[in-house]
């Protein structure tokens, strides 16, 4: 029962950050488009946020690699386990294959708001990522553990232009409210989802890698 366990939580757990890491380079494409029409000249804050980009897409590999080695495919999960895929949906209500991108471009306030959005979500990772590197469970994988490490180590850059293009054009930081509704998708996540997932005896895989449609 014990190896069962920690077979279960290990998949699941992989599952959803190869999930995030494949929804994070994804949606920093549109991020990209944005930021490049509004900002052509700025291009420390482009590649910042290339940079961004880069890492989430390596670590979704990294993630891709674990599970080919373990030779299972991620359960299927989907939005609903995806953190910036929530937050966006509370703070736009709209999907983030749904957001209007042309009215990011042209509008300072929606750009704003998608930058604290941003900003959260990567400390929010960051902070699990802490988290999860001191998880019994996960010590006993070295191969997971030396994932996180470098998770660990990009984490930091990531919020960085975000934060950045805030206090540069006088922007203000993101206030309780907007942390509290990055905390209530956490435990949402956390206390609800992630045990329903784990409980669930019908819980498919997926049978192609997410990356074959980018």
């Amino acid at each position: 029962m014990s190896a069962w366990f920690r077979r279960r939580y290990l998949d699941l757990l992989g599952s959803i950050y190869i999930y995030n890491e494949h929804r994070g380079y994804t949606a920093i494409d549109r991020v990209l488009e944005a930021v490049r029409a509004r900002s052509p000249g700025d291009h420390a804050l482009i590649a910042a946020i290339e940079k961004h980009r880069a890492d989430e897409r390596k670590h979704y590999a990294m993630f891709r690699r674990w599970f080919e080695l373990r030779g299972v495919m991620p359960f299927a999960v989907d939005r609903t386990i995806g953190h910036i895929d929530r937050f966006v949906e509370i703070m736009f209500r709209s999907t983030i294959d749904g957001l209007d991108t042309q009215a990011v471009i042209d509008r300072d306030d929606l750009f704003e708001r998608l930058c604290r959005v941003i900003s959260l979500t990567e400390q929010r990772g960051y902070r699990q990522v802490e988290i999860l590197l001191n998880h019994p469970i996960v010590r006993r994988d070295k191969a997971l553990m030396r994932i996180f490490r470098v998770i660990e180590k990009d984490e930091p850059s990531h919020w960085a232009p975000y934060d950045g293009w805030l206090v540069a054009h006088g922007k203000r930081p993101p206030r309780w409210w907007e942390r509290a509704v990055d905390r209530f998708i956490h435990s949402e996540l956390l206390l609800l989802k992630l045990p329903l997932l784990f409980l669930n005896p019908w819980l498919g895989r997926r049978s192609d890698w997410a990356d074959a449609y980018d």
